[in-house]
């Protein structure tokens, strides 16, 4: 099992090195900076079509739940923890501490020579902001509600898996900026989030139901605030309000002159009156 997760890892940290070292040779870093911190757009795009993506994510965490009262969830708990302790008894490593901020960071570094993600350093700082706000408040606060025992019996704040939600936050953070651009950026993310989370497990500090509960904790914060984002930010500027107030109408309409009209008074043969025009 470790050596497939650094074999994953190897492999997705080889793709984005070759990626960034293409790019690099191409891209003046400081025009790069410049552009993206000093050039924040107007709006950002609204995604309501996304809604249902908030589902996935929902139902990770209604499995990690159901382990305080569905019996087969808790067994197979403890089922995991039994074959980890016969498999690496003496496993203790803890790359994970690292690997969970690996996608945000490769975002922020990518950018740096070139690779742009869909929002600029104002917005997408403004967002991982938010979605790091939500999932902080939610696992934070749970791990002190359900009170649950680790694996290792070290303390009572296993559920969920605090480094687990942190990483797959990252990892949609990574596939929402960059996905667009290319999969393997996902999966790069994914990847050491994924790796993130068995690890955890490797070293007892969460069972399985807190893995899952935390990846679902991660993704949801991160979907929801790319959700949410666009209004607080559109409302917040005249440009952005304006680009949302006209979002409806058809382009050939927008491009259209304005009417005008006119009115003068005349003076015609001894007789006073007045002239009136307009133009459509």
């Amino acid at each position: 099992m470790k050596k497939a997760i650094y074999i994953i890892l190897c492999l997705a940290c080889f793709k984005a090195g070759a990626q960034v070292t293409d790019t690099a040779k191409k891209v003046n870093i400081a025009d790069t900076l410049k552009k993206d911190l000093f050039t924040a757009p107007d709006t950002v795009r609204h995604l309501r079509s996304k809604a249902w993506a908030l589902v996935p994510p929902s139902v990770l965490i209604a499995y990690g739940a159901s382990n305080f009262f569905f019996h087969p969830v808790r067994r197979l708990d403890i089922s995991i923890n039994n074959d980890i302790n016969e498999d690496a008894p003496n496993f203790k490593h803890h790359p994970e501490n690292f690997f969970q901020y690996t996608p945000v960071a490769l975002v922020y570094g990518l950018n740096l020579v070139g690779i742009h993600g869909k929002n600029t350093f104002v917005d997408r700082t403004l967002i991982l902001v938010m979605a790091e706000s939500m999932m902080g408040v939610a696992t934070f606060g749970l791990k002190k509600v359900t009170h649950r025992l680790r694996p290792d019996g070290s303390d009572y704040n296993s559920f969920p898996s605090g480094h687990t939600a942190n990483a797959f936050l990252g990892a949609e953070f990574m596939a929402q900026e960059l996905g667009d651009k290319s999969i393997g950026y996902s999966a790069i993310g994914y990847s050491f989030a994924t790796a993130t989370g068995i690890l955890r497990m490797y070293n007892r500090d969460h069972w399985f139901s807190d893995v899952v509960a935390g990846a679902g904790f991660g993704i949801l914060s991160a979907k929801a605030a790319y959700l949410l984002y666009p209004y607080i930010r559109n409302r917040l500027f005249k440009a952005g309000r304006e680009k949302e107030n006209n979002r409806d109408i058809p382009e050939e309409l927008k491009k259209e002159p304005k009417s005008s009209s006119i009115l003068l008074p005349s003076y015609n043969q001894g007789t006073l009156g007045l002239q009136f025009s307009m133009q459509f």
